[in-house]
């Protein structure tokens, strides 16, 4: 089954378990845990945890998901809120164990980088989001995260230092994150 019409399936299982439907609810996570346990273990081997706690990992991920099912707006895909859980969750569980989890840039800008095209509402999102940023980040951002350039073309256009436009791509997106966690 493609990306997409799996998202869909699962979405359209998310929203009926939300109604109540426990046959949805059973479907979905039946389908999710698979790729849950193979999300988990490529995000340990990414850490440098061991794959061992991917099986932890899901367990609470699967817990989390039956917790705040309520808090995931059905008119939003549903893989990047599961990915998110998956990733705070593996990051919980390396805090405990004393890890310290990096995420290599290149993973952050991969996963903002999207090959489905984007509606007119989520155009507007963005926009949105990216005005909340001053600049350079906004154009940092903008330019490695939305229109697909480099570092390397970022910082040339932008006349700064490779490491410059990194360190500035990671302090916006950690701004993001701050404005958006709460």
């Amino acid at each position: 089954m493609r990306n997409q019409a799996r998202e869909m399936e699962w979405a359209a299982w998310m929203r009926s378990a939300i109604a109540g439907d426990s046959r949805a609810y059973q479907k979905l996570l039946t389908a999710l845990t698979p790729h849950l346990r193979m999300m988990a273990r490529k995000r340990c081997e990414q850490f440098g945890a061991p794959t061992s706690e991917a099986e932890d990992v899901v367990q609470e991920v699967l817990l989390a998901i039956h917790l705040k099912r309520g808090t995931w707006d059905p008119s939003r895909p549903l893989g990047p809120w599961i990915s998110a859980i998956v990733h705070n969750k593996l990051v919980d569980s390396m805090r405990r164990r004393g890890r310290q989890a990096s995420v290599p840039l290149e993973d952050v800008i991969a996963t903002l980088e999207s090959d489905e095209r984007v509606n007119i509402s989520d155009r507007i999102d963005i926009e949105r989001v990216l005005d909340r940023l001053k600049d350079p980040q906004r154009t940092i951002v903008q330019s490695i995260s939305i229109e697909g350039s480099t570092v390397r073309e970022t910082a040339d256009r932008l006349k700064m230092t490779e490491v410059a436009v990194r360190v500035s791509l990671h302090r916006a997106l950690k701004a993001l994150a701050a404005l958006y966690s709460g």
